[in-house]
């Protein structure tokens, strides 16, 4: 039997201060929109109380296919138009399940 690889996600974006408000009005329906996906675990993102701008964000996916499917509807999504150019600063892991 195969083992099944969770995906976890780790890391922060800063936002620009002048797409501050977009961002953060997008943020909510796409914290919504990831967490009814299949094979969403935890979806969590958080503005970080020291550093003006940034949120953090963590999230696990119950295996690559998920987290990649994930991916792919955010790429298509009106969040990611909202973020585009934001760098982020992401860690990904792959853990057994």
């Amino acid at each position: 039997m195969t083992e099944q690889i969770q995906i976890s996600l780790t890391g922060y974006l800063d936002v620009p201060e002048d797409r501050l408000a977009a961002v953060t009005a997008a943020l909510p329906a796409h914290i919504v929109l990831t967490r009814a996906e299949p094979g969403c675990l935890a979806f969590d993102v958080s503005m970080d109380e020291d550093i003006p701008g940034r949120f953090t964000v963590t999230e696990r996916f119950s295996s690559r296919a998920d987290f990649e499917a994930h991916q792919q509807r955010m790429r298509a999504s009106p969040w990611a138009e909202i973020t585009a150019g934001i760098p982020r600063h992401y860690q990904i892991t792959e853990t057994p399940g």
